[in-house]
């Protein structure tokens, strides 16, 4: 309620001038407990995963795990945010840069990560210097509320981390309180719209990450067994709920090639083998019905626009009638018009559409036309084809033969600061502004190994990569 709302916000508001009075030192030294809590508690943690949201274990370690990472670099901040003295003039004129926290932050967290996405925003918001007010999906409430007792075993005093449930009324009650200085929101195209436009009209500092629409092109070289593996990794892992899933798969050249037949036949081989459930390797439930028949809805409308399913998981529905759960298998849709709704729209669910081009410049012309965009993926054995992707791809991550699973993370720490500036010298950064930014992420298959390592009580494969930035 909007009471609750105000309660929390202003518990916050209290305990901010005795956080900010503390050093970033300190702060850190508390995220320091907490990280090592996490990390005892972290099958504690991802059995709640399990229970609400509905990833087999281990993705929901997974999130834990990468949560953790933020949490690891939010207490590098006594290093990273250090301020600095310049001499600007003659005469012993000198510029400070500081850093000030700005005070409540808050946060508006989706389903799908329970404890990875929040752990965008709360780590570093606390070590540098601000209280905050969390409000978790009410679809996975569970996760967060064992996560604030954590932070209160760790140290951190009554009032600097608050958590207040709820929907529409507690996010709208967020935004418009007076005393909240940034909001962070995740979730859905159309609502990070709405949330943007809410706080720009307030004139407060926002960051709103809505959906995404990810791209896969396999080119004529591409290693087919490496490729056919990774899609089905990437837009059946987590029921594809996240927005780094692959979405659309473009296979380019001839569509009767016995190379393309190969590889869309091994696809749909290794899609149809995964089996329903929560255990490690399977693939759970989509978060509630809701989400089910809109993923219901695309497969349907995709039928009438014309499109062949060549992989139907609406067998799973029935299949697990007996079971608890929003039941739907890996789906894979065939499209003739690049133009069908699946082809374009945010199904959020485990359905890749595949679609043939001929050339090159037609598959960077549907991916670059997408709105969303948020990364692509170039499966190819040649540098010198890579390279031509590279550097035409709008995508903000850009992937060559890799598992196309990625989450940058690191600009949100920006948002918690308020700048003391007096020089154009003062922050070099500024002037980055009016660029873009692009992450490629390279894996050239002859040059790849393997090693097992063990991380948090569970193994986990990892290739080597080179990261350009």
């Amino acid at each position: 309620t909007t009471a609750d709302v105000d309660a929390a916000v202003s518990a916050a508001h209290a305990a901010f001038p005795s956080w900010k009075s503390k050093t970033t030192k300190s702060r850190a030294a508390l995220m320091l407990k907490f990280h090592a809590l996490v990390r005892t508690h972290a099958a504690e943690l991802a059995r709640l995963i399990v229970l609400e949201n509905g990833k087999n274990l281990t993705e929901a370690l997974a999130d834990v795990a990468k949560g953790n990472e933020t949490v690891e670099y939010a207490c590098s901040l006594p290093q990273l945010s250090q301020g600095k003295i310049d001499v600007v003039s003659g005469g012993g004129i000198t510029c400070r840069d500081r850093r000030d926290p700005l005070g409540v932050i808050a946060s508006i967290v989706p389903f799908n990560f329970p404890f990875m996405v929040p752990h965008w925003t709360l780590p570093i918001a606390l070590v540098a210097g601000n209280t905050i007010v969390l409000k978790p999906s009410e679809k996975v409430p569970l996760t967060m509320y064992r996560v604030v007792e954590l932070l209160e075993e760790a140290g951190f005093p009554e009032g600097v981390v608050n958590l207040v449930n709820g929907a529409r009324e507690a996010v709208e009650g967020l935004i418009d309180h007076p005393l909240v200085r940034a909001v962070t929101f995740v979730g859905s195209s159309p609502v990070a719209e709405i949330v943007s436009r809410r706080c720009r009209e307030l004139n407060k500092r926002c960051t709103a990450l809505g959906g995404a629409k990810n791209h896969l092109i396999a080119l004529q070289d591409c290693d087919i067994e490496g490729t056919s593996s990774d899609v089905v990794v990437s837009y059946a892992g987590c029921a594809g709920q996240r927005c780094m899933a692959a979405s659309v798969l473009l296979i380019v050249g001839d569509e009767e090639g016995t190379h393309q037949k190969a590889l869309l036949q091994n696809v749909i081989e290794k899609a149809a083998k995964i089996q329903p459930g929560t255990e490690p390797g399977k693939m759970g439930p989509v978060i509630d019905d809701h989400s089910l028949k809109k993923i219901l809805s695309y497969i349907e409308r995709s039928e009438k626009e014309g499109a062949t399913i060549l992989l139907d998981g609406r067998s799973w529905m029935s299949e697990m009638a007996s079971s608890k759960g929003n039941w739907i298998g890996p789906t894979i849709i065939l499209h003739r018009n690049k133009a069908d709704g699946a082809m374009n729209e945010e199904v959020f669910g485990p359905v890749l559409s595949v679609h043939h081009v001929s050339t090159w410049q037609e598959a960077i012309a549907i991916e670059n036309a997408n709105p969303f965009g948020n990364a692509a993926a170039i499966y190819t054995t040649n540098g010198g084809h890579a390279e031509w992707f590279l550097t035409r791809l709008r995508a903000a991550v850009s992937s060559f033969d890799s598992d196309f699973i990625l989450v940058s993370v690191y600009l949100l720490s920006l948002l918690f600061f308020s700048w003391s500036l007096c020089s154009k010298h003062a922050d070099a950064r500024r002037k980055y502004r009016h660029t873009s930014a692009t992450r490629t992420i390279q894996l050239w298959r002859s040059l790849r190994h393997e090693i097992q390592v063990r991380r948090h009580g569970y193994h986990r494969r990892w290739r080597h990569r080179i990261l350009h930035k």
